[in-house]
């Protein structure tokens, strides 16, 4: 049996594990001021990641428009961040 880091163990379990997509959300959302801008980010109210979707929430009507019209760059910025390709969809609610 091989050895493995902790974290890598982590990794391995996080894998085949239901909770991969909330902590992915958590780390998301730890960075999304970063990956965004500080303005994006104050009128976020909530980022979730369900099947390699990131499902973002605003109630600010010019901000949902913006958003959608940035939804590859999103997709870019946020799979560059977390150094893997972990969503390909954004929705934006």
């Amino acid at each position: 049996m091989g050895e493995y880091s902790i974290g890598d163990a982590m990794k391995k379990f996080l894998e085949s594990s239901r909770l991969k997509g909330s902590v992915q959300a958590m780390q998301v959302e730890e960075a999304w001021e970063k990956i965004m801008g500080k303005t994006i980010a104050k009128y976020t109210e909530s980022i979730k990641i369900i099947d390699k979707t990131l499902i973002i929430t605003t109630h600010v009507a010019p901000l949902k428009q913006e958003l959608v019209y940035q939804k590859e760059k999103i997709i870019q910025r946020v799979n560059e961040a977390m150094g893997e390709n972990t969503i390909n969809e954004v929705l934006i609610k």
